[in-house]
């Protein structure tokens, strides 16, 4: 597993790592298991995607929200972690805001999901849940966090 060569092969760069909105870290090491606070579709302090799932953001753009979030939390896992210390993600929960009538939250998840895999190949595999939520931060369409073992030290 090479997630830098990986990105580069998907002519991606990972983001700068965002600095918690709040009295938390943005990563979190209890023994072996990293938890990755929520992470939204920020680029370099930019907020992108602010809307609801099905009026303002289509389900394409949900779908690039979600893998902006991801490279967020692979941006965090290699700052805080580093890469070569990871033995996979555990799984990751999706939560977003949408319209009454917008049925499409597992294509959007699989923005991450597709990711996740594609960058961290066998280690990318995960579990996931989808939850609707009222409200998020800043009105962002969606947001992800995430669970890693990894190696201890």
């Amino acid at each position: 597993m090479n997630p830098i060569r990986n990105l580069e092969k998907l002519n991606l760069k990972l983001p700068d790592v965002s600095v918690p909105g709040g009295s938390y870290v943005s990563v979190n090491i209890r023994e072996n298991i990293a938890y990755i606070a929520i992470q939204f579709p920020i680029l370099n302090e930019e907020y992108f995607y602010q809307g609801r799932l099905g009026n303002e953001v289509s389900t394409e753009q949900g779908y690039k929200a979600m893998e902006l979030c991801a490279m967020n939390v692979l941006a965090q896992v290699q700052n805080k972690i580093g890469f070569d210390k990871i033995v996979g993600l555990n799984h990751i929960d999706i939560y977003f805001q949408s319209g009454t009538n917008w049925d499409d939250s597992p294509i959007v998840a699989n923005g991450a999901s597709d990711l996740f895999v594609k960058v961290l190949e066998k280690k990318g595999k995960h579990s996931r849940a989808i939850f609707g939520v009222e409200k998020l931060p800043r009105n962002f369409s969606v947001g992800l966090t995430a669970t890693f073992t990894i190696i201890k030290e």
